[in-house]
């Protein structure tokens, strides 16, 4: 793999590995939905004053912009609307785990909707890394009750994974149509705002924002790097690499989210974690290497 495809790697799994923990700090009192349309919509702004500032193109025909609403509802509203749903109810490991599923579902569907060959290396290293990840976050699960609110948060969960994947999908697709990636972002993620703010009113919930210094410096860091920085690059991955490949950023966070979470959370570490590394970085370097 060349250098330019590893830093595009490398890159949204940093990033995404400590969203895991900042997230928790949007939640309380600004529903869900409204945190993700503030997110994406000044995510969008960004996009589009730099597109703007550096004369790339912004003009799209209907049918292209129906394309590019398609990915903003599915990867930058319905997604993320159902993950920090699912994160009042459920621990971030364990988000973490069911999100390690989406290499699978990027397999899949990538083979279903865009007819692409499944690689049996692609498979054997998602083997491991969710294998790896399930005995990482062994101890929690453990330890969890699997019922009322918990099941809910599963639910959710797994409906948030399949719209990332479909949204995964509809981004390669838009490539292969000569769709660029920073344009399409700023349109889909101003898409995906307003979709989650037209649904947050019709269902009558009540429009608040949080002006503590935690819900705004949280709120930067997911606008910035966890949205703008990170979706340039893993859905620029997605085009050079395809989405079953691209989509092994997802198994790699949990890695990051432990070593951040050693050193901010006292994290202890254990035999599962230490063999569940193992199986991750062994899957890694099945999928990745040339």
């Amino acid at each position: 793999m060349r250098i330019n495809n590893l830093f595009l790697f490398i890159l949204p799994a940093l990033i995404w590995g400590s969203t895991w923990f900042v997230i928790k700090f949007q939640l309380g009192s600004v529903p869900p939905i409204y945190s993700v349309s503030y997110r994406f919509f000044l995510a969008s702004l960004i996009l589009l004053t730099y597109s703007k500032i550096a004369g790339l193109n912004l003009r799209f025909n209907q049918k292209q912009h129906a394309r590019i609403a398609l990915q903003g509802l599915l990867l930058f509203g319905i997604n993320y609307w159902l993950v920090y749903w699912s994160e009042q109810y459920l621990s971030s490991g364990l988000v973490a785990i069911f999100f390690s599923t989406l290499v699978f579902m990027n397999i899949f569907f990538s083979a279903l909707i865009l007819k692409t060959k499944i690689e049996p290396k692609v498979i054997l290293g998602a083997v491991l890394g969710f294998g790896g990840t399930i005995l990482i976050f062994y101890p929690e699960l453990a330890r969890m009750s699997f019922e009322g609110k918990v099941i809910e948060g599963l639910a959710v969960c797994t409906l948030s994974v399949i719209s990332a994947s479909l949204g995964n999908i509809t981004s390669a697709s838009n490539q292969k149509f000569g769709l660029p990636v920073i344009q399409t972002n700023a349109f889909g993620m101003l898409y995906g705002s307003l979709m989650m703010l037209t649904i947050a009113l019709i269902t009558g919930a009540n429009i608040t924002f949080d002006t503590s210094a935690s819900y705004l410096i949280s709120l930067s860091y997911l606008v910035i790097f966890g949205s703008v920085i990170a979706f340039g690059a893993y859905l620029t991955l997605i085009g050079k690499v395809g989405a079953s490949v691209a989509g092994y950023v997802i198994v790699a966070v949990p890695v990051i989210a432990l070593t951040i979470s050693y050193f901010f959370e006292d994290y202890q570490l254990t035999y599962f974690t230490v063999i569940g590394i193992i199986l991750i970085i062994s899957g890694n370097f099945i999928v990745l290497k040339k």
